[in-house]
């Protein structure tokens, strides 16, 4: 795998962060009225030796995308033959940089003697993914998802059906976003979703805390190779989990609201529990959603009671770390889960003093543990819904 994210660029970087608290939220220069989670000290240079000239054709977010995905490449072992075979899943959000890439557009012409002549690459949603097989040397099966805050776990849970169907032998499924710009922020503003009281920066992110007052945007990206048992077997690769079920499904109910009763969102975790051959009562950890939003963590609180008020998994919310990932949130959510797998720790929910639900297991207390079987929830505007089931392996 391959990770930019605010805790760290590695293994030994984001268990530090974890275990000794450290957090990157801040109040942006351009509007000090919310609050952001920045990744600090990134440089694409790191990621390539020697020049690298699509640089301009990516947003910062697209910037994530392909870092991560070289970062994975790396990390894979995986020689130029079977880089050639392999595929690409990538989870992308828009560009919403708007005032960044045309600050004037005078009486509607947007022309202007230093435009870029593909000005119009750093809008298309396939850019970090084409650059990336270029980069990398990539010609396999391919899919760009743009499902909103699902789309990089949806992209590491198409990558898993074609790999599982016989479609491919291996595939680079994650994804990357930054919406750390006036244009982002201000569509979350008009839609009511941002924390902007004026509290400390360190206490804005809230899940599932009856005092959350919105989300925290974040920024970064997370890419994994996922292969066959028998192939990664064949090869000696160290394996990290195993990717067992998925799911996924639409509310058709609201643009931005999620459906209350979560109807639908509980229809692709008990998918994704059906597809891992697994009941409610196997999963020991949930990575769930949420943003600290009223709407949100209160539908989730309500689907994770109903699915599991018998069982009560472990819940924990990795976007009291991070801030909310947007596209990218699923692939982050996933790497951290697997650094805490690994290292045998699951970090409680940052600012959680007020439980919005009283039967669910909420993480409060660091819990030095190592979970079988962890069930990873995203939901998206427009009412997209995404679940995976890994399981530890070995």
């Amino acid at each position: 795998m391959g990770v930019c994210s605010s805790l760290g660029f590695s293994e030994a970087e984001i268990i530090d962060s974890l275990e000794n608290g450290r957090v990157s939220f801040e109040r942006p220069s351009f509007d000090p009225t919310v609050v952001t989670s920045p990744v600090r000290n990134f440089d694409i240079r790191d990621f390539f030796h020697g020049p690298f000239k699509d640089r301009r054709y990516l947003t910062r977010g697209g910037l994530f995308c392909v870092a991560s995905a070289m970062a994975a490449v790396r990390d894979s072992g995986l020689g130029k033959e079977m880089l050639t075979r392999a595929g690409l899943f990538m989870g992308t959000g828009p560009n919403l940089d708007i005032s960044g890439e045309f600050p004037e557009i005078p009486d509607r012409r947007m022309d202007r003697d230093d435009l870029m002549a593909l000005w119009m690459l750093r809008f298309l949603p396939n850019t970090p993914a084409s650059v990336t097989a270029r980069c990398a040397g990539i010609h396999g099966e391919n899919l760009t998802i743009n499902t909103a805050c699902a789309a990089s776990l949806q992209a590491v849970g198409e990558a898993f059906r074609k790999i599982r169907e016989g479609y491919l032998d291996l595939a680079f499924a994650g994804g990357g976003d930054s919406r750390l710009n006036p244009g982002g922020i201000l569509a979350y503003r008009k839609a009511n979703a941002l924390f902007t009281e004026t509290a400390d920066p360190g206490s804005a992110s809230r899940p599932f805390d009856r005092g959350r007052c919105g989300f925290v945007p974040g920024e970064g990206g997370a890419v994994f190779l996922l292969e066959s048992l028998a192939h990664a077997k064949s090869r000696g690769a160290s394996v990290y989990a195993e990717v067992c079920g998925y799911g996924s499904s639409m509310d058709g109910y609201n643009m931005t609201a999620p459906h209350p009763e979560a109807e639908w969102g509980e229809k692709a975790v008990r998918e994704a529990l059906h597809d891992a051959g697994m009941d409610a009562g196997d999963i020991d950890l949930v990575s769930a959603h949420g943003t600290g939003t009223p709407l949100n963590d209160d539908m989730e609180a309500v689907l994770l009671d109903r699915v599991f008020g018998n069982t009560r998994p472990r819940v924990t919310a990795f976007k009291s770390w991070t801030g909310h990932l947007a596209a990218a949130c699923g692939a982050i959510e996933l790497a951290l889960t697997l650094v805490c797998m690994r290292h045998r720790y699951i970090p409680q929910i940052r600012n959680l003093q007020d439980p919005c639900h009283p039967r669910i297991n909420f993480v409060r207390n660091v819990t030095e543990d190592t979970p079988d079987a962890v069930l990873l929830e995203n939901f998206g505007f427009g009412g997209q819904n995404t679940a995976l089931v890994i399981n530890r392996y070995g």
